[in-house]
């Protein structure tokens, strides 16, 4: 301690001492004084709190704390309202065109098999609302929600009951227009596209309801039964396409289509009922969910909502991973074999055995192509077709996912990152060719007015289209995060990442630059050579971060040759 330090210690006065006060027997204590020290809790009953005055007072927090004026949100509407305008006449576009070549389908078997394609949509519809109901809910809260607000002595009925009105909605309008969309594609006439329209709307939003029914009793089973039947009902359908297009079947005559417009007419009166018993029955047992159950869907939906903002359609694959693995809980390890890159190949083997849903769509993709060979699409079929394969083809490559996303579990690795790469494509690969053995008549023509190729030919265009979806497949997935850290773009919506617009189109690419070639009626050698030089680049062949460490490796090595040959040879002078 410093001199001055002493002398202001010295010179402070001390404090004065405090009078000790005298201790009380505990009976003697005031009762005021202890009022005053304590609060009591009244006996009275805690008041009512309503459920709208509690929405209002949220709305006015988050009102209050607006970070845009209103001359930003109309620049904004603007902006929305010219795009939906824009998009809007490209649709139309498409679809006076399609009408156009529908025109030209004058035999029964192709009208038949056209006519046939908004009821498959119905039950895409069908099947796709209830994967989303039982994905996420579909009623849900956030976690700040399930915190503070599922606590409070309010009912749950109320605040959930918008809640669960919002997906009925949404799920009856993208089913409506998604159906709509199809049959005037196809070339359906007005009436006709009306009922199945509505058909697909009434009875998705039936269906969203009946699932948050369901949710409050926590039952999933019929869900899934459900989804299962209307999945297996929409490629039923698709293979009834494929089968009169190409005379297996014999072609629907008027009165099958006048008994279609009727069952239509039934299934619009079937899904208003079942919508008006589905919602009363959700609405009465939404007391019953529990919170565990409404925060987790609304987990899920941040943490997409996070993947979105970067539009990194990989991450929100994974987040849907890890939540089916949470579900499933464990399984059985089981012993690995082979020897270096055997071994990686073999464990995707065993990972088929694992994962046998992901068939499923690899099923529903070898479809694809008769599908479009029926209904005259035989010069886009190799890119409808790729496309198809390539989204089958994705949960066959989760090692390659995982081995690219994890730098240090690849490095621990004795391989290169080429090696790495081309070992885990060794089983997506194989099922890419046994997918063009299989879709190979379809593209040498099965229907009248489809494709005319020869043997060799329509097996080609098989192999490329399979090699199309399997490279957009890997692309998709070894695709890198996106990096903040280079110089932004400027765009309306404010600085952007260059990287970031191309995660939008990120697996297409690759389909459309293989089979464009095709697509131009271009021999079948081109599309061969460019899928060549995709998969050189692909299997990370030219990765600069391995040729960067592989040439400091070598100046080290060369640096060390050098020190050793400066130094000095010390001779040792002979002793006499």
């Amino acid at each position: 301690m410093s001199k001055k330090s002493r002398k202001l210690i010295r010179a402070t006065p001390p404090p004065p001492e405090q009078a000790t006060p005298e201790l009380l027997p505990e009976a003697a204590i005031p009762v005021p004084e202890l009022q005053q020290r304590f609060y009591f809790l009244p006996d009275t009953p805690a008041l009512a709190v309503h459920e709208k005055e509690l929405h209002d007072l949220m709305k006015v927090w988050r009102h209050g704390r607006a970070t845009r004026t209103i001359w930003e949100v109309l620049q904004d509407g603007y902006v929305a309202l010219f795009t939906v305008v824009l998009i809007g006449a490209m649709v139309v576009n498409v679809v006076l065109h399609a009408q156009s070549g529908a025109a030209g389908c004058s035999t029964q078997s192709c009208a038949s098999a056209r006519l046939l394609m908004p009821t498959a949509m119905v039950f895409l519809s069908y099947a796709f609302t209830l994967s989303i109901a039982r994905l996420f809910g579909p009623v849900l809260a956030s976690a700040a929600e399930g915190f503070w607000l599922m606590d409070a002595p309010i009912s749950r009925r109320r605040l959930l009951r918008g809640r669960m009105v919002t997906p009925v909605v949404i799920a009856g309008a993208l089913s409506a227009v998604l159906t709509a969309l199809s049959a005037a594609l196809v070339g359906m006439d007005v009436a006709s596209l009306l009922v199945w329209t509505v058909a697909a709307g009434l009875g998705s939003s039936a269906l969203m309801a009946w699932a948050a029914a369901e949710q409050g009793l926590e039952r999933v089973t019929l869900v899934r039964l459900l989804l299962g039947v209307f999945g297996g009902l929409a490629l039923a359908v698709l293979l009834g396409v494929v089968s009169i297009a190409a005379g297996w079947l014999p072609a629907t005559g008027a009165l099958a289509s006048q008994s279609a417009w009727w069952i239509g007419v039934g299934v619009i009166v079937a899904a208003g009922v079942g919508l008006a018993v589905a919602l009363r029955s959700a609405g009465q047992r939404l007391e019953r969910i529990r919170r565990a159950r409404l925060v987790s869907g609304g987990s899920l939906v941040s943490g997409m909502q996070g993947a979105m903002f970067a539009l990194d359609f990989g991450l929100i694959r994974d987040i849907l991973v890890e939540r089916e693995a949470a579900e499933r809980g464990h399984v059985r390890p089981t012993k690995g074999r082979g020897l270096g890159v055997t071994a990686l190949i073999w464990r995707d083997v065993e990972r088929l055995k694992r994962n046998p849903k992901a068939f499923i769509a690899l099923a529903v993709s070898l479809v694809v192509p008769y599908a479009g060979d029926a209904l005259r699409m035989s010069q886009l079929n190799p890119l409808i077709s790729a496309i198809g394969l390539f989204i089958a083809l994705v949960p066959f490559l989760g090692s390659l996912r995982v081995l690219t996303r994890t730098g240090g579990l690849a490095r621990a690795l004795p391989f290169k990152t080429s090696t790495i790469r081309t070992a885990a494509m060794a089983v997506p690969a194989a099922l890419a060719l046994l997918w063009a053995v299989a879709t190979t008549p379809a593209f040498i023509g099965i229907a009248q007015t489809g494709a005319d190729r020869s043997l060799f030919n329509g097996f080609a265009t098989a192999l490329v289209t399979g090699v199309a979806g399997l490279f957009g497949a890997v692309r998709w997935v070894t695709g890198k995060k996106v990096d903040f850290a280079v110089p932004m773009m400027a765009t309306e919506s404010g600085a952007m990442p260059p990287t970031l617009l191309f995660n939008l189109v990120r697996g297409f690419d690759m389909a459309i630059l293989i089979t464009a070639p095709l697509i131009l009626q271009q021999p079948v050698t081109w599309s061969l050579a460019i899928a060549g030089v995709v998969f050189v680049f692909l299997r990370g062949t030219f990765n600069m971060a391995e040729l960067t460490a592989e040439q400091e490796a070598m100046k080290r090595q060369e640096a060390a040759a050098k020190a050793a040959g400066k130094e000095k040879v010390k001779i040792v002078r002979p002793a006499r």
